[in-house]
């Protein structure tokens, strides 16, 4: 069964590891500091694999732009056969409510982040962010030294700045970009350039990638976030983190291309980068078992 919060085409699932991930997902109110007290946000996330003991690290998962936590249907059920997991839709993506009174720039999205980890995890985690939110990730690290103990960064943003132009999108122009990214021919295209394997671009994989895109509110929270201008570029602050750091990335990358892994790896001093061959944008989805490997040595599982 799915959870009835989710929209009705998630019944066009196909692919076993999506079905599973979908009727995983669940719902917890977190409690966000705004202007005049609390704001409850019901919140999307799914938790993977049970708690080895009180030394044991948990993983939490940060999707990228406009996505969900189905983005990490093929990873979590592998890390989680020997970790604790968890994956968390942010403010303003995947089926996270998205109230009209939230704000959904970077710093809401890190507050909220911050309320989630409290409630529901409350101890250090090794952070792992994919795309957009590998710069959520770092923002995350940067300003909460003490809830991350090591940090995973998947093909990440966070050295160029963000959708600066988004400041400038005014009405109707705002609303015309979001309906363009809607539009399914558009995003078979994004979905398309993500893959080195082309056969990864699935009417499964289309489906999950576009599925948030019938929650309440979705364009109007995308809007929201370019306005704010995203994340902006962290390159001045790598070398600030002191935590371990992982690299991951795909050697066919097409989106953001290959030259901000070795920019990765030289900023952040304790840190590593592996190559992952013949794998475009999304390591967690097209080689997940490679990407689980990469981030077990890193842990020392193996």
């Amino acid at each position: 069964m799915f959870p009835d919060f989710l929209p009705a085409a998630v019944h066009q699932l196909s692919e076993e590891t999506s079905i599973q991930q979908a009727q995983a997902i669940q719902r917890l109110e977190v409690q966000v500091q705004v202007q005049g007290g609390e704001l409850p946000i019901p919140t999307t996330y799914v938790h993977r694999g049970v708690r080895q003991g009180e030394g044991e690290t948990p993983i939490l998962l940060l999707h990228g732009f406009d996505s969900s936590v189905l983005e990490f249907r093929r990873l979590q059920p592998l890390l989680a056969q020997s970790q604790e997991t968890w994956a968390v839709d942010l403010l303003g993506f995947g089926f996270t409510e998205r109230l009209s009174q939230s704000s959904f720039s970077p710093e809401a999205i890190k507050a909220h982040l911050y309320g989630f980890w409290k409630q529901a995890i409350a101890r250090p985690v090794i952070l792992a962010g994919a795309s957009m939110g590998g710069a959520a990730a770092l923002d995350f690290a940067l300003t909460y030294p003490e809830a991350v103990e090591r940090l995973v960064l998947l093909d990440s943003a966070g050295i160029a700045n963000g959708p600066v132009l988004g400041k400038y999108l005014f009405p109707p122009f705002d609303s015309l970009a979001a309906n363009f990214l809607r539009r399914p021919g558009v995003r078979n295209q994004i979905s398309y350039s993500a893959y080195f394997d082309k056969s990864f671009n699935s009417a499964d994989a289309r489906c999950c990638a576009a599925l948030h895109l019938d929650c309440s509110g979705w364009k109007q929270a995308l809007i929201k976030f370019t306005k704010s201008g995203g994340f902006p570029s962290f390159a001045s602050q790598l070398s600030q983190l002191n935590l371990p750091t992982l690299v991951i990335w795909g050697e066919e990358d097409r989106i953001l291309g290959t030259k901000d892994a070795e920019r990765f790896r030289k900023g952040i001093a304790n840190s590593q980068l592996v190559w992952v061959p013949s794998c475009g944008h999304v390591p967690h989805l097209e080689c997940p078992g490679q990407t689980r490997q990469a981030i077990e040595v890193f842990w020392g599982r193996e």
